[in-house]
């Protein structure tokens, strides 16, 4: 998936950064036809770092409005907006998405 440069991250809202393509449908879970989100790198890396796609489905995080209004993901926009564009944080998965891999 290649980026898209100087964009803006439809879940954060930071820009001018490169984004990259975040199907909200896991591909796997049949998403693959389904709409995406540009997302910048920092955002896409945390989602998936603290949800599995299974995860995703079940907990009907599958709009951008959804995830915003997660109290996990809300909580990393909170801190992830005061950063630069440019800015990619470290990140652990959660034990719940290594406990699945």
């Amino acid at each position: 998936m290649k980026g898209q440069p100087s964009g803006t991250c439809e879940l954060c809202g930071r820009s001018p950064l490169t984004t990259t393509v975040h199907h909200l449908v896991p591909r796997e879970k049949g998403g693959a036809l389904q709409p995406t989100a540009l997302l910048c790198k920092a955002c896409h890396r945390q989602i998936h770092a603290l949800y599995t796609n299974d995860d995703l489905v079940t907990l009907g995080l599958t709009t951008i409005t959804g995830l915003q209004q997660d109290a996990q993901i809300a909580s990393y926009l909170k801190w992830i907006v005061k950063q630069a564009p440019g800015a990619e944080p470290k990140l652990r998965k959660s034990q719940r998405v290594r406990g699945k891999r």
